[in-house]
């Protein structure tokens, strides 16, 4: 089969890579010539906005996915309506990408979100007291596009584009949960993970699983993987950031469609990783058993203040000696500050014990440049 990815990066990597113990030809789309993708796929280097260029790079595919929600959502229904599969499909894509349409999604289908003003335009006011948290409509990832209003004063750094403008809530912890539905309708949910972020880089610092969460909030958030996949109507994979409030109720931040940072210690964490469910939900196989078998983390590998130019991965023979550790590289050669580089995980046999080898591990490793 053959099998278009728009996008080329690190998640693109590790889903073909997963994949090579089966059979089926991967094509890549990115505008990067050395994205991480370039030399384990069919290559093309282009742009997965552009509604031609997409266009031209699914028609010949017997399935396109992504690895990326920034994509030419409008291409993805014509290859749709040309009888090309497409997973996650045009609608739930353009839903996704759009932050207003998302936080409607969640209002019309009784999905607890944070309160919000959608603003569309530059001269409407916002009527959300401080604090607040803004986030733009379009193009945010990984932590960018979003700010946080904490005064009145702070309005005069309103950013001046169509926004989410979302109340602020008491977060106690911030979790995630990956869910995936294939073709027939069967649907797969992984354990809870925590996420613990970097305040300064807003990026994923650690992820542990499984969470200490009570039954209730287990409960809760059930009920919202469940209204989910019954409003989607897609096939895929989708990754549903959760933040637990100071009063026990659990919050959807916003949903990935497709492979998220979030998963990334279910590679050895758990019976099958997302990359293999991912790899299932866009050949419509059966999906695989997500059961966790020990206590797993990850931690992220990120360019250091400081240093940009061919990376150095400093430490890493000293962390490569330690047991039930694995490292990732992304096949980026090339460093900048808070770029991700790759990731490590981590086993245990305890939260204290995963956690304290994570900080261990976080102390021994750099990513600096050659100078």
């Amino acid at each position: 089969m053959k099998i278009g990815i728009l996008g080329g990066g690190q998640l693109g990597r590790m889903l073909i890579q997963n994949a090579l113990k089966y059979d089926d030809e991967f094509y890549t789309l990115d505008p990067a010539a050395d994205a991480p993708c370039h030399n384990i796929s069919h290559f093309t280097q282009g742009s997965f906005n552009d509604y031609e260029t997409v266009l031209h790079f699914g028609k010949d595919k017997d399935v396109v996915t992504i690895e990326i929600e920034h994509v030419n959502a409008d291409a993805l229904a014509e290859l749709e309506t040309s009888g090309i599969k497409v997973v996650p499909n045009s609608k739930i894509v353009k839903v996704i990408q759009q932050k207003i349409l998302q936080k409607e999604f969640y209002q019309k289908n009784d999905i607890p979100s944070p309160e919000f003003q959608a603003v569309w335009n530059n001269d409407e006011e916002i009527t959300m007291p401080t604090p607040f948290v803004q986030k733009m409509n379009t193009g945010g990832y990984d932590g960018k596009g979003v700010q946080v209003i904490k005064t009145p004063e702070d309005l005069q750094n309103i950013w001046k584009e169509p926004s989410v403008i979302e109340k602020l809530v008491d977060i106690e912890k911030e979790l995630s949960v990956i869910v995936a539905r294939n073709e027939n309708g069967e649907t797969k949910t992984f354990p809870v993970t925590e996420m613990v972020a970097d305040p300064k880089l807003n990026l994923l610092d650690f992820n542990i699983c499984p969470v200490m969460i009570t039954d209730d909030t287990q409960r809760q958030i059930d009920s919202i993987t469940e209204k989910f996949l019954n409003a989607i109507h897609s096939p895929g994979l989708f990754a549903i950031e959760l933040f637990l409030d100071t009063a026990g109720k659990i919050w959807v931040n916003e949903t990935a469609p497709r492979l998220h940072n979030s998963g990334h210690q279910s590679q050895e964490g758990n019976s099958n990783s997302q990359f293999e469910q991912m790899y299932r939900v866009v050949k419509n196989l059966p999906l695989a058993d997500t059961d966790p078998l020990t206590y797993s983390g990850m931690l992220n590998l990120v360019g250091a203040d400081g240093y940009t130019g061919k990376v150095l991965y400093e430490g890493m023979e000293e962390v490569l000696k330690l047991p039930k550790t694995y490292v990732h590289l992304y096949g980026k050669t090339e460093t900048k500050p808070g770029r991700k580089m790759g990731h490590i995980n981590v086993l245990a046999d305890s939260r204290e014990e995963l956690l304290e080898k994570l900080v261990k591990v976080k102390s021994m490793v750099s990513v600096k440049a050659y100078i």
